[in-house]
């Protein structure tokens, strides 16, 4: 992954005290795990059998690396690596964004491969898709309960949880969800959630997977 950089930026040991090997702990942290993602298209050469997929940016995150696609045939999402955008000349790629791609199969499901063609005119910057950040800080009064994702909005940056019928609903913005690791919501799944009175009735103040830590999923 030349292009990005990362390589060339490959932290050593410098002398320094302790701050400084936590620095270059955390720096060969990020390095791994931006390598792991890459490494998954090692081995894929031009005689591949591809597939033209044509779709949406469901999203996509320069800083983790990647992103998903949604195929207008209906299938599972594509994932699109940041290293595949950059080699065909594309720094990003915005939500909402028309792509055609050249995917091929691996394991768990379909990868880009090569980028045929994007049209960014449907596409939401980031300056439009959230709301102004709340900088509220929730002080949660609830212990850690389970709870359903009624309704959420990545594009609009929050959506709404509930603990059952009759109990009050969950406001819950997108920051959150990043502060704990998390990209995205779906209906009906179960997460794990603290919460508290806010300035938008109850809001939720930490939230996780029900069970284990997100990993690399397009929802």
């Amino acid at each position: 992954m030349g292009s990005d950089g990362f390589e060339s930026k490959k932290p050593g040991m410098p002398a320094g005290g302790a701050a400084a090997s936590v620095a270059v702990e955390f720096a060969q942290r990020d390095f791994a795990q931006r390598d792991s993602v890459g490494s998954a298209f090692a081995g894929i050469g031009e005689s591949t059998n591809l597939v033209e997929i044509g779709g949406v940016i469901k999203w996509f995150d320069a800083s983790k690396g990647y992103g998903f696609i949604v195929p207008d045939n209906g299938a599972a999402d594509v994932l699109l690596h940041v290293t595949v955008l950059r080699r065909d000349g594309y720094q990003t790629a915005y939500e909402g964004a028309r792509i055609v791609v050249e995917c091929v199969q691996r394991a768990k499901g379909y990868q880009a491969f090569r980028v045929v063609s994007m049209d960014e005119s449907t596409a939401i910057h980031p300056a439009q898709m959230l709301p102004p950040r709340t900088h509220v800080s929730v002080t949660p009064t609830s212990g850690l309960e389970r709870a359903q994702v009624k309704w959420f909005n990545r594009l609009r940056g929050f959506g709404f949880l509930t603990c059952g019928e009759g109990t009050p609903d969950i406001f819950v913005h997108m920051e959150t969800l990043r502060r704990y690791g998390m990209t995205e919501l779906r209906p009906g799944q179960y997460v794990l959630v603290r919460f508290g009175p806010g300035s938008k009735g109850m809001m939720a103040a930490e939230i996780q997977p029900e069970s284990g830590a997100p990993g690399l999923s397009s929802h």
